[in-house]
């Protein structure tokens, strides 16, 4: 009778001590936003080469608990929607002038920029939807209409892997309320590491100062 009164005791402050689910849940949303202020040339990924842009993107964002998008804090939110907002004006206000002004294969290889810059963009803004979206918001025609849009410019980048991709520089700058920069390092590494893995493969089959403080996202791409 002692052991199973002892028994049921501890079984009772073990179930009080277990963190749920859902406190787990409240933790992380406590934690408060994670994204520290940035500019867009400290984030963008449009350089380097075409056919990594997706992993390129999701690096710059890899802070975020993008598995469990309701945990992601208003502010980081924001941040994500001043990405979208910056990227769009560096699009418009760089890339699509660099474009008209060139030729040949230089016009190419800044297109190739303009389509990561687009890959950037919609990341954010569809991460941002997906927050939205978990957080209780009705967002999800817009998701869709994004996701779409993302992954036809995915699809361009992956087409064009291997050729070379440039970046044009936009002053823009983007706050955050958190402690850490966006990780263009690791989605620089990212690409080098995939690019190698690729060179790998083909040597075994062969013997090769604007500020900008919207609030939310304008979402014309």
């Amino acid at each position: 009778m002692l052991f199973q009164s002892f028994t049921i005791i501890s079984l009772a402050a073990l179930s009080i001590a277990a963190p749920t689910p859902y406190k787990r849940a409240l933790e992380i949303r406590k934690s408060g936003p994670v994204l520290a202020d940035t500019t867009y040339n400290d984030i963008s990924i449009a350089g380097g080469q075409a056919g990594n842009a997706q992993a390129e993107a999701l690096a710059v964002f890899s802070a975020l608990d993008l598995q469990n998008p309701e945990n992601i804090d208003p502010a980081d939110i924001k941040f994500l929607n001043k990405v979208n907002n910056v990227a769009n004006k560096a699009e418009d206000g760089a890339f699509n002038t660099a474009v008209a002004a060139a030729t040949g294969d230089a016009a190419a290889q800044i297109q190739n920029g303009k389509i990561k810059n687009k890959v950037l963009k919609l990341t954010a803004s569809t991460i941002a939807l997906k927050a939205n979206q978990a957080q209780g918001e009705d967002v999800a025609a817009k998701l869709a209409d994004e996701t779409k849009k993302l992954n036809n410019n995915i699809a361009i980048d992956t087409k064009n892997a291997g050729q070379t991709s440039i970046a044009e520089p936009f002053d823009g700058a983007i706050s955050g309320g958190g402690k850490i920069a966006a990780a263009k390092k690791i989605a620089r590494d990212v690409a080098v590491v995939d690019a190698t893995d690729d060179a790998d493969a083909d040597d075994e089959h062969s013997t090769a100062d604007d500020v900008v403080d919207a609030d939310e996202a304008e979402y014309d791409f």
